[in-house]
């Protein structure tokens, strides 16, 4: 008989920049990659990584960390970060979503002329460590018709990262040299990306949570990556909102309102009568994930959140249920331009604020409700601010993470975020590319 030899897992290795409170990085280790490097410039945010990393001094060389070592924290500006010492240790996936205020549709939008646009600080990474992948996440303002040269523009300089732009030179004469030595195809297979954009909602990816970002990820070119296979398997997402719909409509397996069962009938009366009247056929998919199901626990798994009643609402941690950051803040508002979320919609984008107000819009509409005459079925509807765990939730960090700092810096650390699940997906795609690459060559 044949001795069979058991397959020892691969040492997957990450470098995560722009590490924020943790997303992408938590994403990506939930995917196998053990990490090497955490940099985040945040004051608060690095306090959250913190808990599982070891600050480096200023100016010291941060460690290759082995198996089972908790990675090296470096705080500070990206720009005075060299990590060309980890260009020998085979990392795996350069993974990081750079600042997105330059695109972003509630920023400046100031573009490439924006000196918060940090994607040329990725491309300095990539020529230092030489990555086998890179994951990169940014909103959705990037694929904007008034940005698409530029956006194009960046594509094509993570396709050739080693061809460095001259400081004095402006990038549309820069894209044109990178034109020409595409077209001319010399470049060292090492030195060269085979780059993809993915247009996402992390609705679709089981978010509870409507939140619509580009997923840019490369591949060094000397690896043969099937880009046509990996971009179909990040793209057949399991979700949507038709199968909600379904869900709700009492049609399939999946019963949203048996999942629910307390739920006020006026509350049910008032979703349901904003339905198609003809159901849509299925899709065989699963139902969206609603802010409902996230304060229930049904996204995780876990325990339902306890309710936050009015005399809660008082900014004072009662420890409900041994939740962290699961604490009642008073006079949420609701005006035109800043509605609220609903609890059987997924959430809206959650979003890390602009000119220093975070969570601002992050206000959730209640089943409560109370006389009003001058609404115009007499009632109106409660609400108030989402907690900071809530909104964890929709972004699905884990109950256990607990975010450093205020409030409003905590809220800040969950815009800036990639929600886990989507980036989970992402990663653990890369994950099996790069097997099924390396098993080929």
């Amino acid at each position: 008989m044949s001795e069979q030899q058991e397959e020892v897992a691969k040492d997957r290795t990450a470098v995560e920049l722009f590490a924020g409170g943790g997303g992408l990085a938590m994403a990506v280790q939930n995917a196998g990659f053990r990490p090497l490097l955490f940099n985040e410039v945040a004051r608060w945010a690095c306090e959250t990584l913190a808990v599982k990393a070891d600050r480096v001094p200023p100016k010291q060389r941060p460690p290759i960390p082995e198996p089972g070592q908790r990675p090296p924290l470096v705080e500070g500006d990206i720009q005075k970060l060299d990590m060309s010492y980890l260009a020998d240790a085979g990392v795996d996936v350069l993974a990081g979503g750079p600042p997105c205020q330059p695109f972003s549709l509630g920023g400046i939008a100031k573009g490439d002329e924006d000196k918060r646009n940090m994607f040329p600080q990725m491309f300095k990474a990539i020529r230092q460590i030489r990555p086998k992948a890179v994951i990169c996440e940014n909103v959705r303002g990037l694929l904007r018709p008034s940005f698409a040269p530029y956006f194009e523009y960046i594509l094509r300089e993570l396709e050739l990262p080693f061809e460095e732009r001259e400081p004095e030179s402006t990038w549309q004469e820069h894209d044109a040299t990178l034109r020409e030595r595409i077209e001319q195809a010399k470049t060292d297979p090492k030195k060269r990306y085979v780059v993809r954009a993915i247009p996402v909602n992390a609705a679709d990816y089981g978010v509870p949570q409507i939140r619509h970002r580009v997923i840019i990820v490369a591949f060094r070119s000397d690896l043969p990556v099937d880009m046509d296979a990996f971009e179909d398997s990040v793209k057949r997402t399991e979700y949507s909102e038709t199968a909600l719909i379904r869900s709700m409509l009492g049609l399939g397996e999946d019963d949203y309102w048996g999942r629910h069962p307390n739920i006020p009938d006026h509350v049910r009366q008032r979703v349901l009568a904003r339905l198609p009247e003809t159901p849509p056929a299925d899709d065989g998919k699963k139902p969206w994930r609603t802010l409902r199901d996230a304060i229930a626990g049904v996204c995780a798994g876990g325990k339902a959140l306890p309710p936050i009643t009015d005399d809660l609402l008082d900014r004072t941690d009662h420890d409900l249920g041994g939740f962290t950051d699961h604490i009642g803040w008073p006079d949420a508002r609701i005006y035109d331009g800043h509605t609220p979320n609903e609890l059987d919609r997924p959430a809206k984008t959650v979003k890390a604020g602009v000119h220093g107000v975070p969570g601002g819009e992050s206000v959730m509409l209640l089943d409560e409700r109370v006389r009003d005459k001058s609404a115009p079925d007499g009632w109106r509807y409660k609400h108030r601010y989402m907690t900071v765990r809530e909104t964890a939730r929709v972004m699905t960090f884990p109950d256990e993470v607990k975010l450093a700092g205020p409030r409003g810096e905590q809220m800040r650390q969950l815009g800036n975020a990639v929600p886990v699940l989507l980036g989970e997906v992402f990663a653990k795609a890369v994950a099996a590319a790069l097997d099924k690459a390396e098993n080929c060559k």
